[in-house]
């Protein structure tokens, strides 16, 4: 990791190397647990980090990289859950509908919880990650997603209330 030293003996990162291998692994925890799948969460979180990168150097606060990584992760999560649904409906107007294939047993709580939160509707999901897997206040909450406080509130309490009702329903 290169880092130039200033007044003070403060060292600061530089370069996109280092923005890279300090954002790149909890960028792609977030999209995956947003998205539940591994590829596609990879694939999100590297479109998200070029395209903040890329731009970055003209932001008014250089320190909250992570908070502009996070809220593209959140709105290129929002917009590949909208063009799915597109293509969803679309299939299934113009071609013969395929039966889900079942998955098998799972193995513990977390993967329980974790099918449980695919099942959520796209910004509850990303409102629970936001603020318990990312552990955000309801604020910051509200400012990735965009929307007011009392929206995000809301949000994250009907997709915990529907989390429980999934969960209890499958045991």
């Amino acid at each position: 990791m290169s880092v130039t030293v200033t007044e003070g003996a403060k060292a600061e990162p530089r370069g996109l190397e280092d923005l890279y291998v300090r954002h790149a692994p909890a960028a792609v925890r977030l999209a995956y647990l947003i998205t539940g799948d591994a590829d596609l969460a990879k694939d999100l979180a590297q479109e998200a980090f070029v395209r903040v990168a890329g731009r970055f150097r003209h932001r008014r606060f250089p320190d909250a990289f992570d908070a502009y990584l996070r809220r593209t992760i959140v709105n290129l999560c929002t917009s590949h859950f909208r063009h799915a649904r597109v293509e969803r409906v679309y299939r299934e107007r113009h071609a013969e509908r395929q039966e889900p294939t079942e998955q098998g047993p799972d193995a513990g709580d977390r993967d329980e919880l974790r099918r449980a939160l695919r099942r959520l509707p796209a910004k509850q999901r990303a409102a629970i990650v936001l603020r318990y897997y990312e552990d955000l206040p309801e604020q910051r909450v509200a400012d990735a997603m965009r929307c007011s406080v009392p929206a995000a509130r809301s949000l994250i309490s009907r997709g915990m209330q529907t989390l429980r009702t999934i969960v209890e329903a499958e045991r």
